[in-house]
């Protein structure tokens, strides 16, 4: 006879402890069910690991449902639970035979839910309903948290497998859930006769922890100790559950359950799990030879089964010598090793375990979904030096779960603060897509305008890089209080023909709300305003007072600076004619590669965050230098505040660099790392990156195909700068030290406003084109006052130069001349930014992060002002506000700064060049 088959006469059903497509198109799971008697399945993450990664069995069922844009988590649900269901209906004739008392397959529910009760007792809810087999048995671990979900879901009718049990004290609370919720359910008059349980104890994996401790203890210990030590090594785990098969007699006796069975409940058998050896020195048929007994299950991995099917022995041995498995505890803790610490940290190793198999599902899921959509997703890679390898693979394992916490709003990832309230845009773009028929009436609207962005920071520079790539020149975005530039962009349009977009979140910000005063005045045309803004604000009281011909909403929960995929960035989109639909499916791509069971290894915008991250905290590189093809030259800016004004706080950060030219390896710093954005079929930037690599310098390639991936670009930097705020150890989502400025320059405003002049201040040097103010000391010329500002620079720091001057060639080609020539001389990184732009933007960082800054501030003159409807002041007034309150925040953070007053701008910045040249000649 069949010895696996004796096994059933003997009171024990052998289950099959593994799943595969091929066991069930080969019809081996038919003979397995016949031949030998298996009359049960189980499953974990594991055994789907191994399955859906290893070869091709489930590719073609993969493609269609990639294509349908589904994320892994949806995907591996589909495949997994058309698995469950195949088994279910294969095992359904032992199920009908047997009455259902077997013919089970097993499906477990996510192990990163495993310490939490209500998100297992929804997700087990929800494979019972979607599965719909009588035969199906639902897994939960045996955690403490397990224990009320097993409780629970026996009460609502379910078929539970408590798995992961390994001490005998889990098994009896498990043992009372059930018997609890078979009770609770009886009181409501609920039928329990159709309701079946097992208890999973695991038995091999305590023999391989208990054997190592033993061995430890042998090392040291005198002969007769030793010879004690050797005869208690692969006895421990019979041992325990033998014990734990007694506690299931007393369980399932007595007068307490005699009433639950005589309505027709089923006892919760044990089942015996994790029965194959792993020490190749034992029987490999030792934890099914052993654990024979009625009323029990043994799951067997395939060479296990073969293995007995050849020469196990068949014999009811579960209640034989309780006494001696009793002594054999006994004797194992007067050796000083605690079983219960032991059985405690398999517990937390099994979760651990399942949840790694998990991320290796998720991950080979993710790596098949890329190369279905190559070349439809943006592409990124690493160039790393092996110490910076290593200290980012230690992140990654540190930070596996990361994905997880993020999407799951987990503040703790972060400082605990408030970061779970500002994550509206992890989601934003499937909310988009739904709205996507307001955008398009709102586009045809207005075609054929020329637009106009009143907005500073998040509210505008989204929308400007939108602009730039997609070449819409009737789009003008001006985030600036410099009176040259307005005159410049009124000039530009068509007044009675243009579009006002007023961009504030808060509706409170300065800039907009006096830019958007200037142009009503001009216009006298409400309608031809538009308002985005989030609800409530005082933007959108003032849109319906003024009759505004749009008002649009923004997320309270999504931050400015990450709010270029919402209302922010997609209603500008929309006013110049591009395809938004086309953006925001281009992007959903991206959300989906980034979503939340795709581990922090293979999730592109989580590794970029914790490799930016690590690279600053770890190895000093903390100069973040974009270099872009010319298509894409322009997402700086938008970069440039998302990193700066997410991370630069608290004294840590990364320093952005933006638009500064490429050069050879000899001119950088050990402070950089150089992150590429690549258009395919733009210029070829390879060799100079190369060069930069063979280095030592860490350079990161992202590479999109098409402009209008650049949605993708926007969400992968998101996702990264928040991962990278977890490493940095700060808060992403809030701006500290912006408010400060401009509490600063609305003092000095307001005390304009009241005085007709602005504070006088004491200059360190003045000529007839330039005045000078810092806080260097002494008599200097212009040449020596610029040579020892910067001879400050060290190794490490950054010099930025902050111009409050119109943004335009004239301006901006003379002073990237001075940035070069500083990077040339100090070999330090330089950033370059127009007031008050970037107050809005690195302003951020440059006041809250690391005290590694240089500042050169250069502020225009204006002999064509404009003034302000509706108040005692000038723009151009305002604008030199906000100089020098920018400056004296900087001061009293005890920055490096010199500030310089341009007398006559054109001018002023000539004698500036000229100093700088002569200083460093």
């Amino acid at each position: 006879m069949n010895r696996l088959k004796e096994l059933q006469s003997l009171g024990q059903s052998v289950w099959l402890d593994f799943l595969s497509r091929p066991l069930f198109k080969s019809g081996d799971l038919k003979t397995l069910i016949t031949r030998d008697g298996v009359r049960g399945m189980t499953s974990n993450p594991s055994i789907f690991e191994k399955s859906i990664s290893k070869g091709s069995d489930y590719d073609d069922d993969i493609r269609p449902l990639v294509d349908k844009g589904w994320d892994v988590e949806r995907i591996f649900r589909a495949l997994s639970v058309a698995d469950i269901k195949t088994a279910a209906d294969a095992l359904r004739p032992v199920y009908d035979e047997t009455k259902g008392a077997d013919g089970f397959i097993s499906i477990e529910v996510s192990p990163y839910l495993a310490m939490q009760t209500e998100p297992t007792i929804a997700e087990a809810k929800s494979l019972w309903e979607e599965i719909a087999r009588p035969n199906l048995m639902i897994k939960v671990p045996g955690t403490k948290p397990g224990v009320p979900a097993v409780r629970a879901l026996t009460a609502a009718g379910l078929n539970i497998n408590i798995t992961l049990l390994f001490a005998r004290d889990a098994y009896a609370a498990v043992a009372q859930a059930y018997i609890d919720g078979l009770e609770e359910r009886a009181a409501k008059g609920l039928d329990i006769a159709n309701i079946s349980s097992v208890a999973s104890f695991f038995v091999s994996r305590i023999d391989s922890k208990v054997d190592a401790a033993l061995d430890e203890k042998i090392k040291d210990a005198k002969d007769g100790e030793r010879d004690v030590l050797k005869s208690l090594q692969g006895k421990v785990a019979i041992a325990n559950a033998k014990l734990a098969y007694q506690q299931y007699k007393d369980f399932f006796s007595g007068p307490r359950w005699q009433k639950l069975a005589d309505k027709g409940a089923r006892r919760q058998r044990l089942l015996w799990a994790s029965t194959g050896t792993k020490n190749k020195a034992y029987p490999d048929t030792l934890y099914v030879d052993t654990l024979i007994g009625a009323d029990t299950v043994n799951t067997m991995p395939p060479e296990t089964m073969d293995a007995f099917r050849d020469h196990g022995t068949a014999e009811a041995t579960l209640e034989k010598d309780v006494p001696a498995a009793k002594k054999v505890l006994d004797d194992l803790k007067a050796s000083g090793i605690s079983l219960d610490t032991i059985t405690d940290a398999l517990v937390i190793d099994g979760v651990d375990q399942f949840s790694q198999a998990a991320d290796k599902i998720y991950s080979a899921l993710s790596a098949k979904r890329d190369k279905i959509l190559d070349g439809a997703v943006a592409k990124t890679s690493y160039a790393l030096s092996e110490p910076a390898q290593k200290e980012v693979d230690a992140a990654l394992k540190t930070y596996s779960d990361a994905s997880r916490r993020i999407w799951a709003k987990d503040k703790s990832f972060w400082t605990g603060a408030d970061e779970d309230k500002w994550l509206g845009w992890l989601d934003v773009v499937s909310r988009e897509i739904q709205d996507l028929p307001n955008l398009r009436d709102f586009a045809g609207e207005e075609a054929g305008k020329d637009i106009v962005l009143l907005g500073m920071g998040g509210s505008s520079l989204g929308a400007e890089v939108l602009a730039e790539i997609f070449a819409r020149p009737r789009m003008h975005v001006l985030d600036s209080t410099d009176p040259g530039r307005i005159a410049t962009v009124q000039k530009s349009v068509d007044l009675a023909n243009t579009l006002f977009l007023v961009a504030s979140k808060s509706g409170t910000t300065l800039e907009p709300n006096i830019l958007n005063a200037y142009f009503q005045d001009q216009v006298k045309n409400a309608k031809q305003f538009t308002a985005i803004t989030d609800p409530g604000s005082a933007l959108e009281k003032k849109a319906k007072d003024e009759g505004f011909g749009h008002v649009f909403y923004g997320e309270p929960a999504i931050g400015g600076r990450y709010s270029v995929l919402s209302k922010f960035g997609l209603v500008p989109a929309a006013a110049m004619g591009l395809d938004v639909g086309r953006i925001l499916s281009e992007t959903q791509r991206m959300v989906v590669s980034c979503s939340a069971m795709v581990s922090a290894a293979v999730n592109p915008g989580v590794k970029l965050g914790l490799v930016l991250g690590t690279l600053a905290t770890k190895c000093g590189r903390d100069k973040v230098t974009i270099v872009s093809s010319k298509a894409l030259a322009s997402a700086g800016l938008w970069l440039e505040q998302l990193i700066a004004e997410s991370t630069g706080k608290n004294g840590k950060g990364l320093i952005p660099v933006a638009g500064e030219p490429l050069a050879g390896p000899e001119i950088y710093g050990k402070d950089r790392v150089f992150v590429h954005l690549h258009l395919a079929g733009t210029e070829d930037l390879s060799a100079p990156l190369k060069a930069l690599e063979d280095a030592g310098h860490p350079v990161i390639r992202i590479s999109i195909e098409d402009s209008y991936q650049i949605g993708q670009v926007f969400y992968l930097f998101e996702m990264a700068i928040a991962s990278a705020g977890a490493v940095i150890g700060i808060n992403p989502f809030d701006q500290p030290d912006v408010e400060a400025a401009k509490v600063k320059a609305r003092e000095l405003t307001d005390a304009f406003e009241k005085s007709g002049a602005l504070p006088k201040e004491t200059p360190i040097y003045g000529a007839a084109d330039v005045t000078a103010y810092g806080d260097l000391k002494g008599e200097r010329s212009l040449p020596q006052l610029l040579r020892d500002h910067f001879a400050r620079v060290k190794a490490g720091d950054y010099i930025a130069i902050l111009a409050y001057l119109e943004q335009n060639d004239a301006h901006e080609v003379p002073i990237q001349t001075m940035r070069l020539r500083l990077r040339e001389k100090t070999h330090a990184a330089t950033c370059l930014g127009f007031g008050p732009r970037f107050l809005h933007s690195t302003g951020q960082a440059y006041k809250g992060g690391p005290n590694t800054g240089v500042f050169l501030v250069l502020v225009g003159h204006h002999d064509d002002d404009i003034s302000i409807p509706g108040r005692n002041i000038s723009f151009a007034t305002v604008e030199q506000a906000q100089a020098m309150g920018d400056c004296a925040v900087l001061a009293e953070r005890g920055r490096r700064i010199l500030r310089i007053d341009l007398h006559d701008t054109e001018k002023g910045l000539a004698e500036v060049a000229r100093a700088l040249d002569e200083a460093f000649a």
